[in-house]
């Protein structure tokens, strides 16, 4: 990467603007900048010598771009040549582009990787948009027109808030410059253009404001690639949160939600790696007496507090907003703040007190047995980074991360806040791959590994990562041949992606015409839509306890129909599975109060707590009957284990037409299998059902005896397990013909694992949202034989990475 030097007759001058430039992209990713600027370190003016030693500070084998104010700056960088090794000399251009516009254009091109020339070009043209705006513009030739023939084009909203300003044009040109292909935009209302998207000089000349179009338009090798990226990047805003719905002049409500991007879908990342810092730097902090610290806590918390309402209220996953809550809560608890204001008055620094309050609260949710009450010690540490970040003058909110973002493990919080606009991939220390954060990050299309290790552990902040979560490959520093070899990687899974989402909306059927039902996985709006986008054939798992999972207070029937029937419009009257209250283990639900149990997991969860609270459940079946006479809707229970646990959900169902006054309605009715006995004995469970649905994610870890948020013991949760794989094989061999049998987990949204499942004898499989145009793709490409084939060889495997392997062979076979 080149470096870049600001000569300047004033410092401050200089200084803000190189601050204004590193705004435009990731501090991860900006060139080495070096100032030049004043003489003596006061007075105005230059000084050719230090213009020199500012050009050796960031030499590059790349080259050095110098950047001047006026007058005796031009001569100063002239004259350092003359005190530069001539090999160093060599490499420095002095740009004659004006200085503010200029350093902006040249930080954001060069943090792709540019050439010295290609940065001089674009910095040269940065008067460009401001001459534009105000009718004083050059001639300038447009972007080379490509013929129909050899060019794709797609139609893009601009819907952040203030329109296609510097960053999200930033991340635009750098991610048209990551693929072999040349793409341009046209702006559909003023006709401006088209203009080459790899520069952001002329991106901006197109003035793109919110609510404006723009045609894209490329050609070259990865152009379907290119075209499917700026898409996703559209959808989300162009990496800024999107406009509110209520800013939206053609708003039809406040409460409208905002159009859902689609996601990634992939399992490969490559990108500098964002390394949170452990702790929050205290040591510049100055304690005042009792009088000022006091002020200062009372100051912090609010504005703690206002940081994570404005997080809360962005989100729309009910269950993710309602974690901030639970951080909120811890703000506004006497029997935490009293302590602390005390400690304050007998004169503990305010940093202190809070850090010896809320570390002592973290330890004792860290000593607790339930999962879930183990988990609330991240919401403590959460919450103590924010009030030590207020206390320190510094933001609240940690500057977002991009490039990879390398954790220790990801909570759901962290993971329903990352900008998928800036996040290439995530990479944990340690977890399973079906923790909750892992869960979230994938159904937002933002590609994970998990469990790295060591290897993650010794990555530093600004390194070069790149991963491929499907053969578990993971490289820090990857060597010129090793990035190429992963860049191919991810334009060919992008080519394939936007060939799957051109075909989403088309049925999945294998080579030999066996249809495949692919649904999608649903906890919200935002996932309704995303599974709509994605061509989903219906909802196979309408998570119901994370639709409500921000309510302190129990939903009526009449709230719960409307959400439902909310979901059914997202999806356009396609077939709904609902899941009643899936409650218990690591899945609370506010409004619900359970009893403490040494093992939840194991304990009063699902069907098995709602026996002794048959009203909340007689509610929610209500709403479900009520639903199913206006939109096809099937009901199905958790957490089921003995025949007479099916006898008595019937029975409830039954129960809740009869209060209906409905004697003719039929609502088809299913269980999930996700318990070992279940499993084995489907058949019986099944004699009185329609369906059944197996949730991998909980059949594995009871299947392995492993917890798989202990991160400890997450590694045996896998579910390509041949023991786990032999199981759904059973299950499929031993239901009624009549029964139709469906995987809701985890495993069904890995693309290569849907073709082992179908072998098995599944034909319906309900998937995370970004990926049923995927799932769907691959089905395509492979026959019922292939499948079964397949699925012999895995049964017969002695572990699960054999069964990867399979998956491996058999994709280089038939893709």
């Amino acid at each position: 990467m080149i470096g870049i030097v600001v000569v300047s007759h004033s410092k401050a001058l200089a200084t803000a603007a190189v601050g204004l430039a590193g705004e435009m992209v990731e501090e991860t990713q900006q060139p080495a900048i070096a100032v030049a600027a004043g003489v003596d370190g006061a007075r105005f003016g230059t000084d050719a010598a230090v213009v020199a030693e500012a050009i050796t500070t960031v030499d590059s084998p790349d080259g050095v771009l110098v950047l001047l104010d006026l007058g005796s700056a031009v001569l100063s960088a002239e004259m350092a040549l003359e005190f530069l090794d001539p090999a160093v000399a060599g490499r420095v251009v002095i740009s004659s582009a004006p200085m503010v516009e200029g350093l902006v254009a040249a930080v954001v091109l060069a943090s792709t990787g540019a050439s010295i020339d290609a940065v001089a070009d674009e910095a040269r043209l940065g008067l460009l948009a401001k001459q534009e705006h105000l009718g004083d513009a050059p001639a300038t030739p447009a972007a080379r027109p490509t013929t129909e023939e050899a060019a794709d084009s797609i139609e893009v909203e601009v819907s952040n808030h203030h329109g296609l300003h510097a960053r999200p044009a930033a991340r635009l040109v750098s991610l048209v410059r990551s693929f072999d292909a040349e793409v341009t935009l046209t702006h559909l209302g003023s006709e401006r253009g088209p203009v080459k998207a790899s520069s952001l000089s002329m991106v901006a000349t197109l003035n793109a404001g919110r609510g404006d179009r723009l045609r894209v338009t490329a050609a070259g090798h990865d152009a379907a690639a290119a075209l499917a990226a700026v898409r996703d990047l559209a959808a989300s805003g162009f990496g800024d949160a999107p406009a509110s719905p209520s800013a939206r002049a053609d708003s039809a409500s406040p409460s409208t939600p905002a159009p859902a991007g689609v996601g990634s879908g992939l399992d490969v990342a490559i990108g500098p790696a964002t390394v949170p810092a452990a702790a929050v730097d205290m040591s510049g902090y100055i304690a005042g007496d009792a009088a000022e610290e006091q002020a200062r806590s009372v100051a912090a918390v609010s504005a703690g507090a206002e940081a994570i309402r404005g997080l809360r209220d962005a989100e729309q996953v009910g269950a993710v907003a309602g974690i901030f809550d639970a951080h909120l809560a811890l703000l506004e608890d006497a029997e935490l703040v009293e302590p602390v204001e005390a400690a304050i008055g007998a004169g503990t620094s305010a940093p202190d007190a809070w850090t010896a309050a809320l570390d002592a609260l973290a330890a004792e949710f860290d000593g607790l047995d339930d999962h879930y009450q183990r988990e609330r010690a991240q919401d403590v540490r959460a919450v103590k980074r924010r009030l030590l970040r207020a206390l320190a003058g510094e933001p609240v909110e940690a500057a977002p991360p991009s490039g990879i973002l390398v954790v220790a493990e990801l909570d759901a919080g962290t993971a329903a806040t990352l900008d998928t606009g800036a996040v290439a991939g995530v990479a944990t220390v340690r977890g399973g791959a079906t923790g909750h954060g892992v869960i979230v990050a994938r159904s937002r299309g933002i590609p994970i590994i998990t469990d790295v290790g060591v290897a993650a552990e010794k990555v530093h902040d600004g390194a070069l990562v790149a991963f491929d979560a499907t053969s578990r490959s993971f490289v820090v520093d990857p060597d010129v041949e090793q990035q190429r070899q992963f860049r191919a990687r991810i334009a060919e899974q992008a080519r394939r992606r936007a060939e799957a989402l051109a075909a989403a909306s088309q049925p999945a059927r294998t080579t030999d015409g066996v249809h495949i039902a692919v649904l999608a996985n649903v906890g919200s709006l935002a996932d309704a839509k995303a599974a709509a986008a994605n061509g989903a054939d219906g909802a196979g798992l309408v998570r119901t306890e994370v639709l409500f999972g921000d309510r302190a207070t129990r939903p009526s029937s009449e709230e719960q129909l409307a959400a439902i029937l909310e979901v059914a419009q997202e999806l356009r009257g396609r077939p709904l599975t609902i899941r009643t209250w899936d409650v218990g283990g690591d899945k609370p639900l506010r409004f619900l109060r359970q009893q403490r149990e040494a093992n939840p997991f194991l304990g009063e969860r699902g069907l098995r707590l709602f026996r002794s609270r048959p009203d909340v459940l007689a509610e929610q079946l209500r709403a479900i009957c009520a639903a199913a006479r206006q939109t096809p809707v099937q009901v199905m229970f958790p957490m089921v284990t003995t025949v007479e646990e099916v006898t008595w959900a019937l029975a409830q169902v039954a129960c809740a037409f009869d209060r209906a006054g409905d004697e003719t309605a039929r609502l088809r009715v299913g269980v999930m299998i996700e318990v070992p006995a279940a499993a084995m004995r489907t058949g019986l469970l099944a004699a009185d059902l329609d369906f059944v649905s197996i949730g991998t994610n909980d059949l594995t870890q009871y299947v392995v005896a492993a917890d798989r948020g202990n991160g400890a013991v997450a590694g045996l949760v896998d579910q390509l397990d041949p023991t786990l794989l032999g199981l759904v094989g059973r299950v499929c061999a031993d239901v009624p013909d009549r029964v139709d049998v469906a995987v809701c987990g985890e495993l069904a949204s890995d693309p290569g694992a849907a073709v082992l499942l179908v072998g098995l004898g599944v034909r319906e499989l309900s998937v995370a949202p970004p990926r049923v145009a995927d799932v769907k793709a691959r089905l395509r490409q492979v026959s019922l034989s292939d499948a079964q084939a397949l699925a012999t060889e895995a049964l017969e495997a002695t572990s699960a990475d054999n069964v990867r392997d399979l998956l491996a062979d058999l994709s280089k076979r038939t893709s």
